[in-house]
């Protein structure tokens, strides 16, 4: 993170002419500053959760006396039972194991450390004794001695019978029920679908028995979409005009269908009908009528955008035949998804960890039952929600970080005029200019989301808390603001990742490539607005296409395995799986086609073909550009935003 320039001015006038890789220089500093004292926040949650015994607790467990099993305790003061030697007693028990509280997400148990799990089921209290002679490990209250644990007192001192077999949970010493039907309420609370514990085991004996299988469908998933994308790369003119005319002609029948079972039910003899459903049938044709005319609109705009917006159909065609060679050029692009994949995955991990460490900090108090619970008070208590500040705004900037580096390298790409001049590794000359320059840039975009969000998430939580309470304007209103906050987030992640792309042409700071970028999408709004309706339908279809081929696979293998009845969990966690694969992949197709088009808008508004401003377009943008010229030229007319297109361009301009 060698910062060591001034961010650049952000009072640069938006006519200016851009530089394409010339100037260097931080951006947004300061931004980078705060986030690193952020993260070093995050930092001290964990210090201090680890400092105060809280990794100790997690990982060795406590008993409901405050002591850590496994070790030597210090007394805790007016606390019986506690500074207890378990130095032998390396396990959690609990009386009841199955006594859960849906609502705190807990075991409502007393809790003891005992040398080891009962590995068989104890239905009697002999069991009990028998287990503690033979073992060592006495599963009763401590002031009970095993010789009495057959006593008249025992019953409300000892484990709940009969005693379900358990092992200890790896790495974090709690006897867990080997049986999960005791969980039967907990996975009903959890998983609505599942009525009854049959079924819950039904399916998970079900992924079990074909791991093998949806291991298989996984990796097919992945070879199908990088198929995919290599396919788009060469029969993109002939995809995207065949969904543009799927979309015209499925309009054309939905309207047709409707207009014909208008005129049929229109037609049919009102004599037959019977006087009580007389009025039930005037309602359903009025209403087919509506639907009719509805439809009819309907279709008359998408006809007239599309005749309309055809020759930016056309620059949807020329941008994925450019994306696909970049992706020749760049190969390394494909594996961004992964990268970023595993970093999210660490950093989740820790956010997981670190927060089950903030649940067992804290000073130790009684709860109503008598038993030690350990909370913190002060303003330490708040640290719960810098830590879920913090897990939105670092999983954004790892995210914008995926954004600008794709960004910089298909920048790069396209600004080489001699592609055999590209730099070694552009993904990774990319990278190294985002640590060096653009990661306060890439802080504060990503902050901007977490403002969306944050409130966001929390009128979703609202709404789920006050669920069958509030009235119906309330359950609009939050509603409304839920969409509307959604809808910002959106416009915001588009401009974000369209200002990363003009930080990574013109190194300028955030708000600079921000105003920059808004200015080209809104002088090009009709060319946007047909790449993102035709170009992102037609990824779309390509998802829904390698998620049905994935589940029709999965269809033809699992019906011919018989270990088991119901394979439903296993096609859903397979075609899941597809679908985040292909999103994955096709996602970044995405992104690159839209870096390139904003490179392409800035080509044609700063370069004309003409010595000293050549193009620095590949060949197929500028046959776009050489066709709309001619079309401008033989209709006699061209309007100010496409005068640039009438230029004439010069014989040497580069092509790629």
């Amino acid at each position: 993170m060698g910062c060591c320039n001034s961010a650049s001015s952000a009072a640069q006038s938006s006519k200016r002419e851009w530089k394409p890789l010339e100037d260097r220089s931080c951006t947004d500093l300061p931004w980078l500053l705060i986030f690193l004292l952020f993260c070093i926040g995050m930092g001290f949650i964990c210090g201090f959760s680890v400092a105060t015994g809280a990794a100790a607790r997690l990982v060795s467990g406590y008993d409901s006396y405050g002591n850590i099993c496994g070790q030597k305790n210090a007394e805790l003061e007016s606390v019986p039972n506690s500074g207890m030697d378990h130095t032998h007693r390396k396990y959690v028990f609990f009386l009841d194991p199955c006594n859960l509280d849906l609502i705190n997400r807990k075991i409502k148990s007393e809790a003891l450390c005992v040398a080891a799990c009962p590995r068989q089921e104890l239905k009697t209290l002999s069991d009990v004794q028998k287990f503690a002679e033979m073992n060592g490990s006495a599963l009763c209250h401590y002031k009970l001695k095993p010789s009495e644990y057959t006593s008249s007192k025992a019953s409300s001192l000892c484990p709940k019978l009969p005693v379900p077999a358990s092992a200890p949970i790896p790495f974090f010493h709690r006897c867990a029920p080997v049986n999960i039907s005791c969980y039967a309420k907990f996975a009903e609370a959890l998983i609505t679908f599942v009525s009854d514990n049959s079924v819950l085991h039904r399916l998970i004996s079900g992924v079990m028995a074909s791991k093998e299988i949806i291991l298989g469908l996984c990796l097919l998933s992945l070879v199908l979409s990088m198929i995919l994308m290599v396919i788009i790369r060469y029969i993109s003119r002939v995809l995207v005009w065949i969904v543009t005319i799927l979309v015209i002609l499925g309009s054309l029948g939905g309207t047709g269908v409707l207009w014909w079972l208008y005129a049929k039910q229109r037609k049919s003899p009102k004599e037959t009908i019977i006087p009580e459903q007389l009025q039930i049938a005037e309602d359903n044709l009025r209403a087919l009528l509506i639907y009719a005319i509805s439809a009819t609109v309907f279709t008359v705009i998408l006809f007239l955008i599309m005749l309309f917006m055809r020759k930016r159909i056309a620059l949807t065609i020329a941008l994925f035949h450019v994306a696909g060679k970049v992706f020749i050029h760049l190969p390394l692009l494909v594996f961004q998804p992964f990268w970023t994949f595993f970093a999210l995955v660490l950093f989740w991990a820790y956010w997981i960890m670190t927060l089950l460490f903030l649940g067992t900090t804290g000073s130790a108090v009684k709860n109503d039952q008598g038993f030690v619970e350990f909370r913190v008070s002060g303003p330490l208590q708040y640290m719960w929600w810098y830590h879920v500040v913090g897990l939105i705004w670092i999983s954004e900037f790892i995210l914008a970080c995926q954004q600008m580096t794709v960004a910089g390298a298909v920048v790069t790409y396209y600004f080489t005029r001699d592609k055999r001049n590209l730099p070694f590794t552009p993904i990774l000359a990319s990278v190294n200019r985002l640590v060096r320059y653009h990661l306060g840039t890439v802080a504060k975009g990503s902050f901007i989301i977490t403002l969306v969000k944050i409130p966001r998430m929390i009128l979703m939580y609202i709404h789920s808390q006050l669920k069958g309470k509030e009235n119906a304007c309330a359950r609009c209103m939050l509603k409304s603001c839920i969409c509307c906050l959604w809808c910002l987030e959106k416009c915001l992640n588009y401009l974000n990742q369209n200002a990363y792309t003009a930080t990574a042409i013109n190194s300028t700071n955030f708000c600079t490539s921000a105003k920059d970028a808004f200015v080209i999408l809104v002088e090009n709004a009709l060319r946007v607005a047909a790449i993102n309706t035709v170009g992102d339908f037609m990824l779309f279809l390509g998802k829904v296409l390698i998620v049905c081929s994935t589940g029709l696979a999965g269809i033809m293998l699992l019906n011919y395995q018989q270990d088991y009845t119901v394979w439903v969990l296993p096609l859903i966690i397979v075609c899941l799986f597809a679908f985040l694969v292909a999103h994955c992949f096709l996602s970044i197709y995405e992104m690159v086609v839209d870096v390139l088009f904003l490179c392409f808008a800035i080509d044609t508004k700063y370069n004309d073909g003409s010595p000293g401003r050549e193009f620095y377009m590949d060949k197929v943008l500028m046959e776009f550009v050489e066709n709309s010229r001619k079309a401008m030229k033989e209709a006699g007319k061209g309007g100010a935003a496409d005068a640039r297109e009438l230029k004439p361009m010069a014989s040497g301009a580069s092509s790629a």
